[in-house]
């Protein structure tokens, strides 16, 4: 009984649990029941709305289609205006092309007698001006005096005639002035013809030399304006590398001595002092026990820890976010490891260090390491580990310094 009681409680909560989801869908399909009746009754509104416009509209059509067949009607009737209208129009088209065809003609003729007119307005100008230069008269003031004309023409008749005999005619030799106008328009035609265009052209070629000259001032202003930007930006150049390469040369000093001792010496020399922005820089560097030498004579590790002090030197006035180290460490023997180790965790805080490395210790000093691996031949795969705790983890999280290093595992 006990059994069978405790079998029929739990079909009852079963039951019971099974009640009360049914009793929301239950809730939630009367709702859906209600939209739908609601849905239905608006859409009954909506055809009944539908309906009474329909029926306005088919009146509102039966009025147009009465409209329509009115305006056909007034169609009819003005289509024969229309064309009545349009044979007047052509009818005045034709005899307005042919007073455009008049005014065309009167007007090349304007123009032609306009030219004309302009030439020799510009010929008596040019005649003016001759005269006024040559026998320094204005024209404009001239009265002619018969008198002297005949005169003149007489004392030039007897003077082609000879003394043997005078000429006392009164009146004036018509011929003789036609000689002389012949003569001197021979004259002026064998000056040449006269160049019409000769102001206009002066006026063009005088203003593109203006702005030529304009062009040159500016360009000359600007040239002088960009030599003196030039001269300020080098020597705000100059000031700056010196102070930077300065500071760079302190700190390159002292960081050799870290990494080599307190007896090391080092230095960074400009091989052209008085031209620092185009000068070399020359790297002197002598290790504890060895001469003062170049770096090209140093040996593979020497050189490669002179490189490092020299990097960290640098980042001592301006870290970088990012410093990808490939190899660095492979000539170093171990204590010099060690010292590259103890420089690198001074710059941590400041930069992220990413490392190619085959050397234990410095994978050993990694915060988090990745490899290749070929766990199947021919097959390989990147692996990862993170060598700290998780509190160490979000401290290196937190100050960015994931490094990388190269480690090959053999299948």
């Amino acid at each position: 009984f006990r059994t069978t009681l405790a079998v029929e409680r739990q079909a009852q909560e079963a039951a019971e649990r099974q009640r009360s989801p049914m009793a929301a869908r239950l809730e939630e399909l009367h709702q859906i029941s209600t939209r739908r009746n609601d849905e239905i009754a608006g859409f009954l509104e909506r055809m009944k709305k539908a309906k009474a416009e329909n029926e306005s509209l088919e009146e509102a059509a039966a009025q147009h289609r009465a409209e329509a067949r009115d305006l056909e009607e007034l169609l009819e009737t003005t289509s024969a205006s229309r064309s009545a209208l349009h044979e007047a129009i052509e009818t005045s088209e034709k005899s307005l092309a042919e007073l455009r065809h008049e005014l065309s003609k009167i007007t090349e003729e304007k123009g032609r007698n306009e030219v004309q007119s302009t030439k020799i307005t510009l010929r008596l100008e040019h005649l003016t001006e001759q005269a006024m230069e040559r026998h320094q008269m204005d024209v404009a003031y001239f009265k002619p005096n018969l008198t002297a004309l005949s005169a003149c023409l007489k004392e030039r008749a007897l003077g082609e005639r000879g003394n043997g005999g005078a000429d006392t005619t009164d009146s004036i030799d018509w011929e003789l002035v036609e000689s002389v106008v012949t003569d001197l328009k021979r004259k002026l035609d064998s000056m040449g013809p006269v160049n019409l265009d000769a102001i206009e052209e002066f006026e063009e070629l005088e203003a593109l030399h203006n702005n030529l000259r304009a062009q040159h001032e500016d360009l000359v202003h600007s040239k002088a304006e960009l030599e003196q930007v030039i001269e300020k930006i080098n020597v705000e150049t100059k000031k700056r590398f010196t102070a930077t390469f300065d500071q760079v040369t302190q700190n390159f000093k002292e960081m050799f001595k870290v990494l080599f001792g307190e007896k090391a010496v080092a230095n960074l020399v400009l091989l052209d002092e008085s031209d620092p922005l185009e000068s070399g820089i020359d790297i002197i560097a002598k290790p504890p026990g060895k001469k003062l030498q170049s770096i090209t004579l140093l040996s593979g590790g020497e050189r490669s820890m002179t490189a490092v002090a020299l990097l960290f030197s640098i980042f001592q006035i301006k870290p970088s976010p990012f410093c990808v180290l490939d190899e660095l460490d492979a000539p170093l023997d171990e204590a010099n490891i060690g010292r590259f180790l103890k420089v690198l965790d001074q710059f941590i805080d400041k930069s992220q260090f990413i490392i190619v490395t085959h050397s234990k210790r410095t994978m050993h000093r990694a915060d988090v390491i990745y490899g290749v691996t070929m766990e199947n031949f021919g097959v390989s795969k990147p692996v990862g580990m993170r060598l700290t705790s998780s509190e160490n983890a979000s401290k290196g999280e937190a100050r960015t310094a994931a490094q990388k290093a190269a480690l090959e595992l053999d299948a």
